[in-house]
């Protein structure tokens, strides 16, 4: 049996001399490898081979080191916005009590959930002096009394409604005071009409029913010996 070849590892033509000088000059080599034949076969020009599409490249790896300096990135929120469920207990003309803020106390009549969530209210303004604004539903405790609302139009009132403007100036302290006086006194003649416009059916609605003004216009509170939980509002 013939011993198995052993393939002989594929040189180089072009044996150096010495580094970097051949022993065949460029033009031998040309003929050696018969590059003339394949251009002549091809009428004087080399064939060409169309591009292979680029592979997709592979996702980028995070770096190996952190960079030296801090850069802040905006996170992505991939959050959907869901609308607020609004609470069953709470439907257009129910009597609320406000449990925190400016008007801890006070009873208030409801009149539409807004887009954002929040509750629309007015006290009425004449009757107890809450005027129409926006409530958290987490803040307020729903009674069993309802008002008639049928009257009332509110379609108006949105979340940009109750957005305010801020622009700043650099004033001196005397100016800053001042202005400030301004703001807190005077009100917008737009929003008054608003008001009134939202409470004089209202009002006419609350006054037909005996006893409701004076109960909207109390104030709630618990007393010594009252417990929350066997209440019934």
């Amino acid at each position: 049996m013939a011993p198995p070849q052993v393939k002989k590892p594929r040189g180089s033509r072009n044996k150096d001399l010495i580094r970097g000088v051949g022993r065949y000059s460029r033009s031998a080599m040309y003929h050696k490898r018969g590059l003339w034949a394949i251009k002549a076969k091809n009428g004087g020009v080399f064939p060409s081979h169309e591009k292979k599409p680029a592979a997709p490249k592979p996702e980028e790896k995070p770096p190996k080191y952190y960079p030296a300096d801090n850069i802040p990135k905006p996170l992505v929120n991939n959050r959907k916005h869901k609308p607020t469920k609004l609470r069953a207990s709470i439907a257009p003309g129910t009597v609320l009590i406000i449990l925190a803020g400016r008007f801890m106390g006070k009873r208030v009549v409801f009149l539409k959930q807004l887009p954002s969530g929040l509750l629309l209210i007015t006290g009425p303004f004449v009757v107890n002096g809450v005027p129409l604004r926006r409530v958290n539903q987490a803040y307020v405790i729903a009674t069993s009394t309802k008002v008639d609302i049928s009257g009332t139009n509110v379609e108006k009132f949105t979340d940009i409604y109750f957005t305010k403007t801020v622009v700043r100036k650099k004033k001196g302290e005397t100016e800053f005071f001042q202005a400030e006086k301004e703001e807190t006194m005077s009100l917008p003649q737009e929003v008054k009409d608003d008001q009134k416009a939202v409470d004089t059916p209202l009002i006419k609605a609350i006054e037909a029913v005996p006893d409701l003004k004076p109960y909207l216009a109390a104030r709630f509170s618990l007393r010594s010996g009252m417990k929350p939980h066997e209440l019934s509002f």
